[in-house]
Order: structure tokens, then C-alpha cells, then sequence
């Protein structure tokens, strides 16, 4: 038997008697029974076809089709798997990741509402999420416009921290920020740039956002989002890894052959000169070497689900869907773009930003431990005492109880680096007499290969150690600062720069104040670490053969290991041996560089022999470039006296 509905139009005879105007009631029923009907039962990705809207400004304005990027309809439905209780993207750059999570935040706020929690790494880019994406994303379409309550208004709340609608809100928070997260609880919550996230007291921000969804039991939702960072250290790739790990195929349009796209089959021609031609970049499958055109490429990926490709996962699925893309999976990127893309993040020495944005994949430090024997076996003899390519000298000192040791350091383009002289002076660094000699080895010049003896520039002495020797180097430092001998004190921590603003730090109660640098030592050992492992060009470390073994030992005394601290990945630098002067030398050495910052191209050009027909620069001159701008001693001021307080002035009262 066919149901009636719920009220017929039949009805309206009946309700003649009672209303004057029945078709108008009719029609007031029939507009409150679309409230109480339930919305049609449709997939997110068939919901958002229908009615999100792309904003003007985009690739591809207009209602949002997915056939440009096919791999995002199934993490989208995912969001409406009972069975999916965590969902992962460790996307590339031009995928559309930050698309996907909006059109599901979209379908949980006006298809089947429900609270949620959008989190961002900071304050900052969760106001840039806003103007940029979610907000315009509503401005462009009605069917978000007339659920979420509207700003000012008194419908409900719309601010920059929460906006609501009927059946939930959606609250913003960002990692920085613990107290963003008190009190929250919501069953979907998206986590974008993970990788991002400041680390708190607490624990990882994901983790407890997560437990506070804990009383939804299966309803709840985790959305992962983030390029990855580094090998080890990587949120989104630790997690991409507990999940069932899918990756998008392709069919071959050759030989139908199913492959990922990885960037070892992207490939390009160079001409007879060795330059690279961008504009020939080509894929090549996999399986039987068929060379796949760019437009070959695209239509693969949009026909991939079509040919019974698409997503495949290579663990069982347990409620955890990961999902892992590169940007060769973009129709809206050529191979051409890609590859120059690549080439220029090479020529810029930067393959981890290509790495981690281009290709989503984690970076893999090539400083987490250096063989001694290695750089041992690169050494070399020098022709003289500076050899010809250095233009700058520094030095750095690193103080012990029963010592001060001293490493001078060449500089040459693109700061290539050249050991010329290790030293150890013996004595007790709380006396003044190793400080005379420390400051006497500094005066000294070094012959450069061209005839010219040249003087240290810059040195950088650490302070650190026992409350003794850091208050005695204090008082032996104080002024040297305009000879060009800085005080440092080294500091962990990789949010830290090279070299810090000075600081001025008293000598004691009455001594003379010191200005003291900051050195980020972590993030200057990763520099160093990594150019050991330069053999050539700009960057790379040159040491000379009358190094000692112990010297190199102690060059490499540290690797970078990983620990895991509440959540958080930590990366550290331990020791393998005991001793590591040298490598500390080196870091202040590299310090010093950096607060000098010579013009070593100019510098090079002074030490340059004469052309025949020029006259020779004279030893002088060619051994002392001109040093920078030194911070001259402040003047002595006259003060003017200062009247006593209540002297020449009246008082109120005074004289009545």
C-alpha cells in the first residue's frame, strides 16, 4: 500500500471552514516539512559536486568537479566511513589536500552537521586559513551561507574563534596555544601541517585533541594533513606509516601496466653542452620502459579508477585509511614546470624543500654520522701557508679547565672552507697569563699563497663551562669586541639562528660590560655536518694533511640521533666520543663568519696577483683587505648637572 504523504493537498478543503486562507497554510506546511525531512543520502564527494562551490580566483572556479583530481573522492567519502576513525594525507604541493579537508568540514556542517575541531600550527596561519580559504569557500556558497550564523548576529556565534550552525559548531585552535584546546571535545577534528606543530608541556596537540574526542566512541574523526619534514622526525610520516599506506595508480596508456608515479621515471635530455631541457621531460613506465608525453600523463590519472587502478593500500585496513601523493599526480602541473622546479631548488642548494613539498617524502640527513677515516682520506697539502682560493680568516676558541684550543678557518666563495692552523695553549684559563698568549697568537698573520700575509678577521671565544672560567673569560673579554674577538655562548635548540643579537653582560658587580653572542649550536653543527660530506664546490670543508688523527675524530665526535619526547620527535646531537674540541672550534669558527659577514669576492680581488702591464698591490695592501666597519667606542658626555629635587621650585603651600 502506497504511504500518503504527510500532508496532501487534498487537505486544503477540509482546513476551508476553520482558515480563510487554506492554500496559504498549505504552503506554510509544506515549507516547514522541508526542515523536518531528512536530507538525501549521498557520498561527500557526490554532495560536494552538487554544492561547493570553487571561489573565483582558483585554477577551475565554479562547482567543484573531481575529475581533475580523481585521487581525492575516496579520502573524502572515507570522512563518512563508520569504519574510518582516522584518516591520514601526506600530500605534495598541488594535490588539493587542503580542498579535500574543506569540502568534508562542508558536507559535516550543512549535509550532516556535527561539531568539529579545525586546528592550525599557529595563531597566524589559522587566520591566514580563514581569509583565505573557509571564509571565501562560504561567501561563494549559499548552502553554507544559510546554516552558519551569521557575525554579530543572534543566531549564534561567528568569530574568529568558533563559528556555529544548527547541529554544532566548529571551533579553531592552533598547537601554540594549550589553552585553545582546554575544554574542547569534538567527534571530527582536522589537524592540518602537523608537521608544523609546536611542541607543549602536554604532550603532541594531535594526541590530545584526540583523547578529548574519546567519549564520541566510533562517531569521531581524525584528519591528518601535513607535507612531511624530516626522516625520523616527521608527525605525518610516522603516521602515514600506522595506517594502511595507499597509494594512487595508474594504468599505463601503452602497455596497461599499473604503477605509481614516483619521481625515479621522470626524465629529461641535455643538450651537447650539458645544459638541461626542462621542456623534454617525459615519464617513463615502470614495468616496460614506455615513454609516457605529459598529456598521456594527465589523462592516465584521470581515467586511473575507470581502468581498475586508483588507490591501493599495501596493509589491511584496521579503521586507520593513510593516503600518500606527490605533486606528479597534478593536471594542473606540467613535467617541464616540475623539473625546472627541481633544478632550480638543486642550483639553490634547498633538494629538501623539493623533496618534502614536490615529492612528499621525509628528507634524509646526510649529517647524522661522518666517518673520520672519510674526511681523513680527503686531505691535502697545501702550497702554502693560505692557500690561493682563501680570501678570509677566522678563528674559533673553545675553552677548558686546563686549556684554550684554537682552530683558524679559510673561507673562500660560497663559503668553502679550509683548516690552516689547529693550536692548544696550556694553563689555567682563570688566570690571565694564557689569555696574553691567546691574544698574541690572534695578532699573528698567516702568508697567503700570493705573498700577502693576511690577519684573522674574526674570532669568537666560548664562555661557557664552570662559573669560574665563564666570570674569567668574561673579564679577559671585555672590549675585545673592538678588536674583533667576540664572547659567545653556545645554546641548543633548533628554532635558533647561527648567531644572535649580542647581549651586554656584566664582568662582575663592577667589571665592564661584555657583549655576548648567542650561537644556535644545533642548527650550526647540521650546516657543518652537512658540508663534510661535500667533497667539491661551494660549501665543501678542505683539511690539510698535517691534521692529526685525533683532530678528526674529534671533528666527527657527534651524531644526530632521534628521540621521542611526549609525542614529539626530537632530533639531538650525542656524543660517540668523548672529546670534541674540534668540532666546537669549527662551530665558532663558522659563528665568527657570520657576525663579520666580509665581502670575500671583494677580498679575493685585492689578493689577486697583478696582471702583466698593472702595478702590484704592495704587501701591505694586499695583506690587509679593508676590514669592516668596526663599532667605535661610544663618547664621553658631558652631563649636565642635575638639580636636587625641590631646589629652585615651589612647593604648593610654600610661601602662604
Amino acid at each position: 500500500m502506497n504511504a500518503r504523504p504527510p500532508f496532501a493537498a487534498s487537505a486544503a478543503p477540509h482546513l476551508s471552514a476553520t482558515f480563510a486562507n487554506a492554500a496559504a497554510v498549505v504552503r506554510a506546511v509544506r515549507f516547514a516539512q522541508r526542515f523536518l525531512r531528512p536530507p538525501p543520502d549521498l557520498a561527500p564527494s557526490v554532495w560536494a559536486e552538487q554544492n561547493v562551490r570553487i571561489p573565483v580566483g582558483n585554477a577551475v572556479p565554479g562547482l567543484i568537479r573531481f575529475d581533475n583530481a580523481p585521487y581525492q573522492r575516496e579520502p573524502l567519502d572515507m570522512m563518512a566511513n563508520a569504519e574510518c576513525s582516522r584518516i591520514t594525507l601526506m600530500w605534495g604541493a598541488q594535490v588539493g589536500k587542503t580542498q579535500t579537508a574543506l569540502c568534508g568540514q562542508a558536507f559535516f556542517i550543512a549535509q550532516d552537521p556535527c561539531s568539529q575541531i579545525m586546528m592550525q600550527p599557529s595563531q597566524g596561519d589559522l587566520h591566514t586559513w580563514l581569509e583565505t580559504k573557509f571564509n571565501p569557500l562560504v561567501e561563494e556558497n549559499p548552502t553554507l551561507q544559510d546554516v552558519i550564523a551569521k557575525p554579530r548576529g543572534r543566531d549564534g556565534v561567528n568569530n574568529q574563534r568558533m563559528k556555529s550552525y544548527p547541529g554544532g559548531f566548529m571551533m579553531f585552535s592552533w598547537s601554540g596555544s594549550p589553552k585553545t584546546m582546554r575544554g574542547r571535545s569534538a567527534p571530527k577534528i582536522v589537524c592540518d601541517e602537523t608537521d608544523g606543530y609546536d611542541r607543549t608541556k602536554e604532550g603532541h596537540p594531535v594526541g590530545l585533541l584526540w583523547q578529548r574526542a574519546a567519549t564520541f566512541g566510533d562517531q569521531r574523526l581524525l584528519v591528518e594533513i601535513s607535507t612531511p619534514t624530516i626522516k625520523g622526525a616527521s608527525w605525518i610520516e610516522a603516521a602515514f606509516l600506522e595506517g594502511d599506506q595507499r597509494r594512487f595508480q595508474i594504468a599505463c596508456p601503452h602497455c596497461g601496466s599499473h604503477q605509481v608515479l614516483n619521481w625515479a621515471g621522470v626524465c629529461w635530455d641535455k643538450n651537447p653542452d650539458g645544459e638541461h631541457l626542462p621542456e623534454t621531460a617525459h615519464y617513463v613506465c615502470a614495468e616496460n620502459g614506455c615513454v609516457i608525453s605529459d598529456g598521456e600523463r594527465i589523462a592516465a590519472i584521470r581515467s586511473a579508477e575507470r581502468q581498475g587502478a586508483g588507490w591501493k593500500p599495501s596493509r589491511p585496513f584496521r579503521g586507520h585509511a593513510s593516503y600518500h601523493i606527490n605533486e606528479l599526480y597534478s593536471c594542473f602541473r606540467r613535467l617541464q614546470d616540475i623539473v625546472q622546479s627541481f633544478l632550480d631548488k638543486k642550483a639553490a642548494n634547498d633538494l629538501q624543500t623539493f623533496t618534502n613539498v614536490s615529492l612528499a617524502e621525509t628528507w634524509v640527513e646526510e649529517a647524522e654520522e661522518i666517518a673520520a677515516d672519510k674526511l681523513m682520506k680527503r686531505a691535502t697539502s697545501y702550497a702554502a701557508q693560505v692557500p690561493a682560493d682563501v680570501g678570509v680568516l677566522t678563528a674559533g676558541v673553545d675553552m677548558q679547565e686546563d686549556r684554550l684550543e684554537i682552530e683558524v678557518v679559510g673561507w673562500g666563495l660560497g663559503e668553502t672552507s679550509w683548516n690552516i692552523d689547529y693550536k692548544v695553549i696550556w694553563g689555567d684559563p682563570t688566570q690571565g697569563e694564557i689569555w696574553s698568549e691567546l691574544f698574541d697568537y690572534l695578532g699573528e698573520t698567516f702568508r697567503h699563497e700570493h705573498g700577502a700575509d693576511l690577519r684573522i678577521v674574526a674570532t669568537c671565544v666560548d664562555t661557557g663551562g664552570s662559573k669560574g672560567l665563564t666570570q674569567s673569560a668574561y673579564e679577559n673579554l671585555a672590549g675585545k669586541h673592538r678588536s674583533r674577538i667576540f664572547a659567545i655562548k653556545g645554546k641548543g635548540g633548533w628554532d635558533r639562528p647561527v648567531v644572535s643579537a649580542p647581549k651586554p653582560t656584566k664582568s662582575g658587580r663592577k667589571g665592564r660590560p661584555v657583549k655576548l653572542f648567542t650561537v644556535g649550536t644545533d642548527e650550526a653543527k647540521l650546516v657543518i655536518a652537512k658540508r663534510f660530506n661535500l667533497e667539491t664546490g661551494p660549501g665543501s670543508c678542505v683539511f690539510s694533511t698535517e691534521r692529526d688523527v685525533e683532530y678528526f675524530e674529534q671533528l666527527t665526535a657527534e651524531r644526530l640521533v632521534t628521540k621521542w619526547i611526549r609525542g614529539f620527535p626530537v632530533r639531538e646531537w650525542h656524543k660517540a666520543r668523548d672529546r670534541n674540541e674540534a668540532l666546537d672550534c669549527r662551530v665558532y669558527a663558522y659563528a665568527a663568519l657570520k657576525i663579520a659577514r666580509p665581502d670575500i669576492a671583494k677580498r679575493l680581488a685585492r689578493l689577486a696577483p697583478a696582471k702583466d702591464g698593472e702595478p702590484a698591490l704592495d704587501e701591505a695592501a694586499a695583506g690587509e683587505p679593508p676590514e669592516e666597519e668596526q663599532t667605535q667606542p661610544r663618547k664621553t658626555r658631558r652631563r649636565r648637572a642635575r638639580r636636587p629635587r625641590g631646589s629652585g621650585r615651589r612647593r604648593r603651600g610654600d610661601g602662604w
